[in-house]
């Protein structure tokens, strides 16, 4: 009995041993199943969008690594070898995938996609050339970002006159306040621009600032005297004394006065101030009446006809006050008919008739009167023209 269980616990302890056997034994080739396939991967330092990372892998291409982390590469995506590469220990891979970026050029949309780093980089890619006046949103060294936006406004040749002064710039699309700002230009209160401000500035155009000013002008004018006659019963009729000098007045004004361009436009009176009184000048005029008498060797007797040299004039000649040396009013009195004579030859007051002329009264003289000449008075300077210079014969009367 003793001996038939010690058979039967040596049978169940050699089944246990075979049991534990057969499991060490397979532990023991699993993990050196799982050693060797491990040691057979290879070491590849992968460095994606700039984060590096160490991979072991038995992908036999480059293409088969990003199939294994479930990447899908685009054929704008930048890879530092070509996808069908074999794989190697030690293999340095540098991807960077490409960024949706969106180009907007006077106002057209375009979508790219770029593996660039910077917005410089990915205008060199894309053969995007940005002109010196042209006006780019972002830094060229902004790095790019997905979904970002570029935009690039395109400068256009236009006019700038500021002052009358012109010169040619170039502006990108823009109202002409900003563009007046873009180009350092500062308006006055009352400078105006053409066309207005809140306008649209476009390739050709003129954009015209007009410096307007508004300044003070002081003008000193004189004030004219008059001339005021008086009788003078005790003077000579025909002549004249000046009683008082006559003396001009001054006046100050002042005008509102507005320039554009320094050119004045418009002049306003705002103000007038006398600075000096005027003084009239006062003139005596004679009133005495003084009969000729006839000197029977030197005057002609009445009835005498005889012949004399013949010149016009009017009471509005230079120098001419208007009234006869026997002081008649000749512009009261146009239609009267006078002559200036020579009062030696015929004598003041005299009534003679003038060939052509008709009858007539020796009531003035004349500077160039003398001798056997005399002077016919006409109301008009054409009626004095047209009588002109002529010998004719003339008549005493009395």
């Amino acid at each position: 009995m003793i001996n038939s269980m010690k058979n039967l616990f040596s049978k169940t302890l050699s089944k246990k041993k075979l049991v534990i056997f057969s499991a060490s034994f397979l532990v023991f080739a699993v993990a050196l199943g799982f050693f060797m396939y491990e040691g057979t991967k290879k070491t590849v330092a992968l460095t994606m969008d700039g984060q590096e990372r160490v991979i072991k892998t038995h992908a036999d291409t480059i293409q088969d690594i990003f199939n294994d982390l479930d990447i899908s590469l685009r054929s704008e995506d930048y890879l530092s070898l070509a996808a069908n590469t074999e794989v190697k220990n030690n293999l340095a891979i540098v991807w960077k995938p490409a960024r949706q970026v969106e180009v907007i050029q006077d106002q057209e949309k375009k979508t790219y996609w770029t593996a660039a780093d910077t917005v410089e980089d990915f205008l060199k890619e894309q053969n995007i050339v940005i002109n010196e006046h042209d006006q780019l949103n972002l830094n060229p060294d902004a790095k790019l970002k997905k979904d970002m936006k570029i935009a690039i406004q395109r400068a256009f040749p236009l006019k700038l006159v500021v002052g009358g002064k012109e010169q040619d710039v170039w502006s990108t699309s823009t109202t002409v306040a900003d563009f007046l700002l873009q180009q350092g230009i500062t308006l006055n209160e009352l400078d105006r621009v053409e066309p207005e401000l809140k306008q649209t500035v476009t390739e050709d155009a003129v954009i015209n600032v007009i410096r307007v000013e508004k300044v003070t002008d002081v003008v000193e004018e004189p004030i004219n005297f008059a001339v005021i006659t008086k009788n003078d019963s005790n003077l000579e009729k025909g002549k004249q004394k000046v009683v008082t000098d006559g003396l001009n007045g001054l006046l100050s004004k002042q005008y509102e006065v507005i320039l554009e361009n320094g050119k004045e436009v418009s002049r306003k009176l705002v103000s007038e101030k006398k600075m000096k009184e005027k003084q009239d000048k006062v003139v005596a005029m004679g009133t005495k009446v003084i009969v000729a008498q006839v000197s029977r060797g030197t005057s002609e007797p009445a009835g005498k006809e005889f012949y004399v040299s013949s010149t016009a004039y009017t009471a509005s000649c230079n120098g001419c006050s208007g009234y006869t040396a026997t002081g008649i009013n000749l512009r009261a009195n146009p239609n009267m008919k006078v002559i200036a004579v020579d009062p030696s030859v015929i004598p003041l007051g005299t009534k003679v008739y003038v060939e052509g002329y008709g009858y007539a009264i020796a009531a003035d003289t004349g500077s160039a009167v003398k001798g056997a000449k005399i002077d016919v008075f006409f109301p008009s300077k054409t009626d004095a023209y047209r009588w002109g210079r002529k010998r004719v014969k003339i008549k005493i009367l009395n």
